[in-house]
């Protein structure tokens, strides 16, 4: 467990006790805008069979997976030291577990867990970009024509389809989140509009959801077998429009996917400074309670690029911190601002590199 206050002068607010770190997760979890997504180290892949050899080979598909989803984008696995560890995959994995699924006949897959520290250090010492567990949802709206008209793809109208389109984003790490299709979501937007893929349309039925990052899709199955259609991203005021011609519906939902993952990861994915670690100042305003003092601690700790932050003054609702991370204060910032509740702010003091109100 963690020390997550440390630092203070006379002796105030030393430690966040162990049987506090409960509530923590509580905090934690209510305030960020991002969601923490789970299994990052780990990954499912396919197996003929048990022997040793085929579980060799899973290894190296799942830690390629996994690689991919803790850089955000397929071009890590380009970096010559990640493609010499996909060697040596086998020996990283701390376990694995295999599974049978409901298909006739069932299909063999191995669920394979490596060494988180591993696999960050790999990626940051082959000088990739590392993108932290902290990820902001995407709300997605997915419009099916075929011959019995337009639908939405939904649990109800085609479970397949919602099975492998969660699966894709599981895959690449990105949280997803789908409308509920209830009367509000009807009355406020039809399939017909979400084929046309209507910004303004997709963005005020969205806004019920609070999100910040929509993806629309409409797909049209041709008769000689292939998938078409078209995706629409949406966030922060942009749109990134892309057609596709898939050889099944699979491949075009994971090409939609995709798009998200490597625009997103662009954004907020960073490269670790060459030093081993360099030393950044925040404050925070607006913080009044000890269980604020140490939900913040806990949350800057809980991103991967931080190895500590402690609090150094504290000064009427005024905080400053000093954060010690592998990246440099606009790196940071990039990620700190996921969480709704710490709001950018000018500098107040000369010696604050990240100023924030906590709200």
């Amino acid at each position: 467990m963690r020390t997550f206050l440390t630092g203070l002068e006379g002796g105030v607010l030393k430690v966040v006790s162990q049987v506090l770190w409960p509530l923590l997760l509580v905090l934690i979890t209510t305030f960020a805008r991002a969601d923490i997504v789970r299994d990052l180290y780990a990954a499912q892949v396919p197996v003929a069979d048990q022997s040793s050899r085929a579980l060799a080979r899973a290894s190296r598909e799942a830690l390629a997976e996994v690689l991919v989803k803790v850089s955000g984008s397929v071009e890590v696995l380009q970096y010559p030291a990640v493609a010499a560890a996909l060697g040596k995959a086998r020996s990283h994995v701390q376990q694995y577990a295999y599974s049978r699924d409901e298909s006739v006949p069932p299909k063999l897959s191995v669920r394979l867990e490596f060494d988180g520290s591993f696999v960050t250090r790999l990626v940051t010492e082959a000088g990739a970009p590392l993108w932290t567990a902290n990820r902001p949802p995407v709300l997605v709206w997915v419009v099916v024509e075929d011959a019995s008209g337009r639908y939405f793809v939904n649990w109800d109208t085609a479970p397949d389809l919602t099975r492998q389109l969660l699966a894709e984003f599981a895959r690449r790490g990105v949280p997803v989140q789908l409308p509920l299709f209830d009367l509000a979501d009807s009355a406020a937007i039809s399939p017909e509009e979400v084929w046309r893929l209507h910004g303004p349309a997709l963005q005020a039925a969205s806004a019920r959801y609070d999100v910040q990052n929509i993806l629309s899709g409409r797909l049209a199955a041709l008769s000689v077998g292939n998938s078409v259609g078209d995706w629409s991203y949406f966030y922060s005021g942009d749109r990134i429009d892309r057609s596709v011609t898939a050889p099944d519906a699979g491949a075009f939902l994971r090409e939609g996917v995709s798009i998200v993952a490597e625009e997103m990861s662009a954004r907020y994915a960073v490269v670790a400074s060459g030093t081993d670690e360099s030393s950044v100042s925040m404050s925070v305003v607006g913080v009044f309670s000890y269980a604020d003092y140490a939900g913040i601690v806990a949350w800057l700790e809980g991103l991967e690029l931080i190895e500590h932050a402690n609090i150094e003054r504290i000064q009427g609702d005024r905080i400053e911190l000093r954060l010690y991370a592998q990246a440099d204060a606009d790196q940071l910032a990039a990620i700190i601002e996921l969480n709704e509740r710490l709001v950018s702010l000018p500098p107040t003091a000369a010696n604050s590199q990240l100023s924030y109100q906590w709200q």
